[in-house]
């Protein structure tokens, strides 16, 4: 298995003059380390690639231990073409794949590693928070994934920026990734292979574990706060 961390943003609603990923923590890591760290306690680095594209250099600089994939449009495409750069590169093995602002522990992965197991497709999700700007989902009669959307109305919870996809829904994702607009978000990757291609993902509910998607200040004045509790 792959893993793929999407890096090549702005970030501009933060702020920062730098990457976002390299923002600082209230441990003293950056996003981006305390997820590679919290990654290196069940995955080989060697098997991590991170995309980027805003100040890369800066990025590829500070962690020389992961290999890395540039989209060199970082600047006119959204996630959906920055991860099908990822799985297009990563051949055919499936990929866990996460956004490269999230803020999460280690307990989060330990709620994953069954159905990681299981090679079933899916999107990780909170269940306790369904936020204005977040993409939110709701569910078919079968209990998979139905729509995922910031216009989802009404969702059953927040997608929280970690997904996976098997192998044998890998292609199927790639192709409708390429179908996306540039600035469309992954997500809408997701839904049109569900909705054309018949595939299936789980909603998988981490929401006892932390994990924060880190848009804008206040997030990640919420992150420091349940860090440094």
């Amino acid at each position: 298995m792959r893993v793929v961390i999407l890096a090549a943003g702005v970030g501009s609603r933060l702020g920062n003059p730098f990457p976002k990923p390299l923002t600082p923590l209230a441990d003293g890591r950056s996003i981006m380390q305390r997820a590679l760290d919290n990654l290196s306690m069940r995955f080989d680095l060697s098997d991590v690639s991170v995309v980027v594209g805003f100040k890369k250099d800066m990025i590829m600089e500070a962690f020389p231990g992961v290999s890395f994939i540039y989209n060199p449009l970082f600047g006119e495409t959204n996630t959906s073409k920055s991860l099908l750069k990822g799985l297009r590169l990563t051949g055919h093995e499936p990929v866990l794949w996460l956004n490269g602002d999230v803020v999460f522990e280690p307990a989060l992965l330990d709620l994953l590693a069954d159905h990681l197991d299981r090679g079933q497709s899916f999107v990780a999700v909170n269940t306790e928070q369904v936020g204005d700007e977040e993409v939110k989902y709701d569910l078919d009669d079968s209990g998979f994934i139905r729509k995922l959307s910031k216009q989802v109305e009404p969702a059953l919870g927040e997608a929280v920026g970690i997904n996976f996809v098997s192998a044998a829904d890998k292609p199927y994702l790639a192709a409708r990734l390429e179908d996306c607009d540039p600035q469309d978000y992954f997500e809408r990757g997701i839904e049109l292979m569900i909705e054309k291609d018949g595939r299936r993902f789980s909603a998988v509910d981490i929401s006892s574990a932390l994990c924060i998607e880190v848009d804008f200040a206040e997030d990640l004045s919420r992150a420091n706060a349940r860090i440094g509790s």
